[in-house]
C-alpha cells in the first residue's frame, strides 16, 4: 500500500487547513489511519486516527476539538480538518495505515504503512 499525504502549507495563526490521505495499491478496508506529525529534533506525534470500518476516531488532546478526521470510502480517502491553528502546530504531517489493537493507536510503531510528510507551516 502507497499512501499519498497533500494539503499542507502556509497559514496564519488562527486560519485552517485540510489534509488529505490517499491510498494506491488497495483500500483502506480493514485498517486504521491516523495522522502524526512531526517537527526537527523531535520524536514524530500522534494526531488523530479513524478505524476505516465503523469510524471510531481518537484525538491527542493537543488537537482535540480544533482537529477532525474523518474519511470517504467513495474516494478511499482519511482526511484532516485543522481549524483554529496555532504556531505550534507547524511541523510535517504524515498520514499512516495499520492495524493496531485500540491499546496501541497511538504508537508509531502500530503502524506498517506510512506517506511522504506534507508541511504545515502556521506564522504567528
Amino acid at each position: 500500500v502507497q499512501l499519498q499525504a497533500s494539503g499542507g502549507g502556509l497559514v496564519q495563526a488562527g486560519g485552517s487547513l485540510r489534509l488529505s490521505c490517499g491510498a494506491s495499491g488497495r483500500t483502506f478496508n480493514g485498517y486504521s489511519v491516523a495522522w502524526f506529525r512531526q517537527t526537527p529534533g523531535r520524536e514524530r506525534e500522534f494526531v488523530a486516527v479513524i478505524r476505516w470500518s465503523g469510524g471510531n476516531t481518537a484525538y491527542a488532546d493537543s488537537v482535540k476539538g480544533r482537529f477532525t478526521i474523518s474519511k470517504d470510502h467513495a474516494v478511499n480517502m482519511v482526511y484532516l480538518q485543522m481549524n483554529s491553528l496555532k504556531p505550534e502546530d507547524t511541523a510535517a504531517y504524515y498520514c499512516a495505515a495499520g492495524t493496531p489493537i485500540v491499546s496501541s493507536w497511538r504508537r508509531e510503531r502500530s503502524y506498517m504503512y506510512w506517506g511522504q510528510g506534507t508541511l504545515v507551516t502556521v506564522s504567528s
